[in-house]
């Protein structure tokens, strides 16, 4: 059999992972707090028929190896956390996070990561994002606010008639050491795993923290144009690949085809 079909064969499949990952990304271009995901590869073992530095019979020294690759495969899919733009909203609970970190909410039973700020009140007057997770630690809005302001430190005010103020209270931010390690679980939420290690609670704009901003959104870090060559350098990657399986093909016909 040919070695090169499937060689060629792994390449197609990682072209596939390439192209499925510029999807995604596409695809969330205006999500809020949305970060892009880059497909990363090794190539495969080697078939090795000569070592360089190997001692030929005359005495002499082989220059060089002969070494046959055997393909490529994916090995990671990663997150990549850089900042999205600013959109300013005019919405009191609206929230950004400029620099390093997330939000924590409570889904279901289990405290998840988020950065997007869209956050809004449910029926109790909690602030919970668009799926009711309720943000962490948990803030009510007292009734008669009619203005909700939230310093750069995280400190979230409610304000009432005549300049009253209704309610303090602090919004932490917290920080993982391997933020790529974080497992995301869909609906703009990130799990902690054993990668990204523990999370770590800090003040915003305190030792590294980012700080924090109202009436204002984190969109997506997907650049259109950068993705849209990715796809461009993804798709003539495949088509390359499928030309050396189907040229692989026809010698192994022709070989085939040797006794007729």
């Amino acid at each position: 059999m040919i070695r090169g079909i499937w060689t060629a064969a792994t390449g197609m499949s990682a072209q596939q992972l390439t192209i499925d990952t510029v999807a995604n990304n596409l695809a969330n271009s205006s999500t809020t707090g949305f970060k892009k995901s880059r497909s990363n590869f090794e190539d495969l073992m080697y078939q090795t028929h000569l070592i360089a530095g190997a001692i030929t019979p005359a005495g002499g020294q082989i220059p060089s190896s002969i070494q046959v690759g055997m393909g490529v495969r994916p090995t990671s899919v990663q997150k990549i956390f850089t900042q999205g733009d600013y959109v300013q909203t005019g919405n009191d609970l609206d929230m950004a996070i400029q620099g390093d970190g997330f939000f924590r909410v409570l889904h279901g039973d289990e405290e998840l990561y988020t950065r997007a700020g869209n956050f809004t009140l449910d029926s109790e007057g909690y602030i919970t994002n668009s799926q009711g997770d309720r943000l962490q630690p948990e803030i009510a809005i007292p009734e008669g606010t009619i203005l909700v302001t939230v310093q750069t430190n995280g400190r979230l005010t409610a304000h009432g008639q005549n300049d009253a103020v209704l309610l303090e209270a602090d919004i932490p931010i917290y920080t993982f050491i391997n933020s790529s390690g974080l497992f995301a679980a869909g609906q703009n939420l990130l799990r902690p795993t054993e990668g990204s290690g523990e999370p770590i609670e800090g003040v915003p704009g305190t030792d590294g923290v980012g700080s924090l901003t109202n009436q204002t959104l984190e969109m997506s870090n997907v650049d259109i144009v950068e993705e849209m060559v990715a796809m461009i350098v993804g798709q003539r990657a495949y088509e390359a690949n499928s030309k050396a399986l189907t040229t692989g093909d026809r010698m192994l016909e022709t070989a085939t085809g040797l006794k007729r």
